[in-house]
């Protein structure tokens, strides 16, 4: 937190100065007072610029992890239940904060609440922390008077896509690092190895089979043109990266992903487990069904899966039952069709929306578990072939001309 230099008078009219921590120049004034000292000013004291935070600043590159953010819900659900006022318990939490983003985003929270606005209001004032779903739950818990159920349950939610999406990137740790390490592989032999067995070999006058010639042009193009290679390879990540970032890329990506064999099945019923969860939770709070699909839409993190979101929305909105509405969709299996029908008909949605979504997790966390088993072979392939092509291409002469020596 920032240091404030103060000046003020004490209960005997006597000047004081000296400096304070505080989150905003406004808490400093309450701390003052809290004294029995009446401010007369009270400056912020700028600190040397780290060029470093000065540039992650203006690009607005800071970040908060999943983990800070469920650290921070799960502290104000028990500081309301400990019925601690939420300035104070936000402050509190801005005292031990790391996270720049977060420290400046509660900063901002901090004195909106002072200035009488509402947390929901508040918070939706930094969405690169609070998605749409968290301040729609923080609304309900406002409305309702229980904040601190509203807190539990995001950080229930929250917990449940951590431990989701750490188990898929512990599944693709593996395979991604073998790939990674055969392309290495590749760049190194061609550059580096090819080119000497290459001299060899016109030094010998030698007949080559298919495999060797096809490894030296290989070889040459890389040491050739690497150059424009590496150059071709930055332009299309970069124009990749900014197509991506439109909204006819983000859907055509998000749409890719979850089509991509073995993976793509995953990721579906992991954004799948996301809806199903986010409705029963939104609508246990008492969230309407076609608010709460606005917000679910708006947070679920896949423009492909929200454009279907948003269907199932405006097909309610028409009178159409959330059956067929989601059978429309096309994103729903059979056996989860029938779950809809059975929650809808006997008016207990929360509850099979609840089973739902923990059917479709046990399902990714079983896939999830298998995934390195059902990749594996693939890799195996990839290497033996280029084992292969590598023995077949520079051992086969090197055997002529052990042949040819012996003779």
């Amino acid at each position: 937190m920032p240091n404030f230099a103060f000046k003020g008078r004490g209960n005997n009219g006597q000047l004081v100065d000296g400096e304070l921590e505080g989150v905003s120049s406004t808490a400093v004034a309450g701390q003052l007072m809290d004294r029995g000292v009446i401010p007369i000013s009270i400056v912020e004291k700028k600190e040397k610029d780290d060029i470093l935070a000065v540039v992650m600043e203006k690009f607005d590159l800071y970040d908060i992890s999943i983990e800070e953010l469920l650290m921070f819900t799960r502290q104000m659900s028990a500081m309301n239940k400990a019925g601690i006022p939420i300035t104070r318990a936000i402050s509190g939490i801005l005292e031990t904060a790391q996270n720049p983003l977060l420290i400046k985003s509660l900063g901002d929270v901090l004195e909106q609440l002072e200035s009488g606005r509402s947390l929901s209001i508040a918070c939706a004032r930094h969405p690169k922390v609070f998605s749409n779903i968290y301040i729609s739950m923080l609304q309900v818990g406002e409305n309702t008077g229980r904040l601190d159920e509203s807190f539990s349950m995001m950080a229930e939610y929250i917990d449940r896509n951590r431990r989701t999406a750490n188990n898929i990137k512990t599944a693709l740790r593996y395979p991604t690092i073998v790939i990674i390490a055969i392309a290495i592989a590749m760049v190194i032999v061609n550059l580096l190895v090819i080119p000497k067995f290459a001299a060899f070999f016109q030094a010998n006058n030698l007949e080559l089979p298919w495999q060797t010639v096809f490894l030296l042009n290989t070889s040459r193009f890389f040491v050739n043109y690497w150059m424009y290679m590496a150059v071709l390879l930055i332009g299309a990540a970069i124009v990749f990266k900014r197509y991506i970032n439109t909204t006819k890329g983000r859907y055509w990506w998000h749409r890719l992903i979850v089509k991509v064999p073995l993976i793509g099945d995953i990721l579906h019923r992991a954004f799948m487990a996301r809806f199903a969860r986010s409705f029963a939770m939104a609508y246990s709070a008492g969230v309407p069904i076609v608010q709460a699909m606005g917000v679910i839409s708006r947070s679920i993190g896949n423009d492909y899966i929200s454009s279907n979101v948003n269907g199932m929305r405006e097909g309610i909105e028409r009178g159409e039952a959330l059956t067929r509405t989601a059978q429309n969709t096309g994103m729903f299996t059979p056996v989860v069709m029938q779950m809809f029908a059975v929650g809808e008909e006997a008016g207990n949605l929360e509850e099979m929306m609840t089973f739902i979504a923990d059917f479709y997790e046990e399902e990714v966390d079983y896939d999830v578990k298998t995934l390195s088993d059902k990749i594996e072979p693939f890799i195996y392939v990839a290497i033996g072939g280029m084992v292969l092509v590598l023995a077949l291409g520079i051992f086969v002469p090197m055997w002529d001309i052990a042949q040819l020596a012996g003779r």
